[in-house]
């Protein structure tokens, strides 16, 4: 899960979803790692970057950065359960990140902080070094 923070209000053109508006704010992005987490999560932190995921979209705006990162090694079909369980602390944004299942989404606007903080902990969800990973050879 990607904790992101939106410093303005933004309207971005994001591939087949067309143009979505992010007003500013904390969001929370529900994605899935299956190969080496800390390369993925370093492809997410590079501005530059080929337009693949929902989330490159979104991540490539100056005015959109990764405040934290946490995760557990788990199948891929906990990617939706997580999604399941933020939606009560959050507004989904519809059909982000969710092209390949049957959520309506898996970006959501948080509108309980201190309850998306209790689920993260309730999940067993690992905070990642972010800092470590920038000055990875994966950041480049």
């Amino acid at each position: 899960m990607l904790l992101i923070y939106v410093e303005e209000a933004i309207s971005i053109n994001v591939g087949s979803l067309g143009n979505l508006r992010f007003d500013r704010g904390l969001y929370a992005y529900v994605g899935s790692a299956q190969n080496n987490v800390e390369r993925r999560v370093a492809r997410h932190l590079r501005r530059h970057k080929s337009l693949f995921w929902h989330i490159d979209y979104l991540l490539s705006d100056g005015h959109v950065r990764v405040l934290e990162v946490h995760f557990k090694d788990a199948p891929k079909g906990d990617e939706c359960k997580i999604a399941w369980f933020i939606k009560g602390v959050g507004e989904p944004v519809d059909g982000f990140g969710s092209s390949d299942c049957r959520c309506k989404s898996h970006l959501f606007k948080v509108i309980d902080y201190e309850g998306l903080r209790g689920l993260i902990k309730n999940l067993g969800l690992i905070k990642l070094d972010l800092e470590r990973i920038k000055a990875s050879n994966y950041a480049e």
